[in-house]
């Protein structure tokens, strides 16, 4: 009851003089260790935002050479120049899929001028062919999907573990506190408030890096199972042109 009594006292006025002397304050005047806690949560912030940013960038550069390189492959243009016309698609796994076809079937037949409509596509692989073909083209798949998930582990990893080293801060300033409570034997708020500080401002740290991570992690992770869907339904395509 003693320890509800003096949270429920001094919380709320830490609360108000964090406020009136700021969130650099409370942190400068913080211990060592916090000190430490708050360094490393800083550091999976501004790496977590850098993650962000550079992979919102790189899907949207993904998603629209896509959507670009299957409208040229769908304009009933023949093999060699839907290939000449998207050598530029840097960032198109879809791209690097045909292309990865488009090489094996420059093994059967140099000259690739068919449209992929023509009947003659029919024709033009025997069906060991065409299932060495699609083994290659799935285990790209993988390839791709393992490229496109980058770093974003590192998302996980913050989202994870930046509460509990949070968290670790809040339990080392409470025994900082209480301990100093026991050396002077008094229960004021100028012994306990500069534990209880560290303790809130490295909880509040350890969310501020944890959440922007798992959302961007969900939401990141969302997008790449769109992207492995369209390509798992283009090698169905790409492979049905050869089928008998």
């Amino acid at each position: 009851m003693e320890l509800i009594y003096l949270f429920s006292t001094i919380v709320p006025a830490q609360l108000s003089q964090s406020m009136q002397g700021g969130i650099l304050q409370l942190i400068f005047q913080a211990g060592l260790v916090v000190k430490l806690v708050l360094l490393l949560l800083f550091f999976f912030s501004i790496f977590s935002w850098a993650i962000i940013f550079l992979k919102y960038r790189i899907l949207k550069k993904v998603e629209a050479e896509n959507n670009e390189f299957l409208k040229v492959f769908w304009s009933k243009k023949d093999i060699s120049s839907i290939y000449m016309e998207s050598r530029t698609f840097h960032y198109s796994p879809i791209f690097e899929l045909f292309r990865a076809g488009y090489l094996e079937l420059k093994q059967v037949r140099t000259n690739l001028n068919l449209t992929i409509e023509d009947a003659e596509f029919k024709d033009l692989l025997t069906t060991g062919k065409l299932k060495k073909i699609e083994r290659i083209l799935r285990q790209l798949i993988s390839s791709q999907i393992v490229q496109l998930e980058r770093k974003l582990s590192f998302l996980a990893t913050t989202g994870n573990s930046a509460p509990f080293i949070g968290l670790f801060g809040t339990v080392w300033g409470i025994m900082q506190s209480f301990h100093n409570i026991g050396l002077k034997g008094a229960t004021s708020l100028a012994i306990v408030a500069p534990g209880i500080s560290e303790a809130l401002i490295a909880t509040a740290v350890g969310l501020f890096a944890a959440i922007p991570s798992v959302i961007a992690y969900n939401y990141f992770l969302s997008r790449i199972r769109r992207i492995a869907t369209e390509m798992d339904n283009f090698v169905a395509e790409f492979l049905s042109l050869f089928e008998h």
